[in-house]
């Protein structure tokens, strides 16, 4: 499993409207996508700051929806975000909720618990 994190400023007052916009605009598009397993988003106490945790299959297929249909999503929040958000990928070590078994930095599969 693979995880593309990605950090985003919100501009004055848009938290409320950044939720929105993720539920009705979001994420409808990301459950279109092949490999797209979740999304997590958290902002900040002070509402400045959003960060969106999207799980995929696998990194392919986070890069796809990164080619493919981020722009779009990018263009759906423009009016609540400012600057370029940052992106960061990872693959995913574990996880209970996905009931992911741990990962052996050296393999390239899953270890088995």
């Amino acid at each position: 499993m693979y995880a593309r994190n990605v950090t985003l400023h919100l501009k004055a007052n848009q938290a409320a409207e950044f939720t929105r916009t993720l539920e009705n605009d979001v994420l409808p598009m990301l459950r279109k996508q092949a490999g797209f397993k979740d999304e997590i988003t958290f902002l900040t106490p002070d509402s400045t700051e959003a960060l969106a945790i999207s799980l995929w299959e696998n990194k392919e297929n986070a890069e796809a929806y990164g080619r493919d249909t981020y722009p779009t999503v990018l263009h759906t929040l423009e009016r609540v975000v400012e600057g370029t958000p940052e992106i960061d990928g990872y693959e995913v070590s574990n996880s209970t909720f996905h009931k992911i078994a741990a990962r052996n930095p050296n393999q390239s599969q899953p270890v088995a618990r």
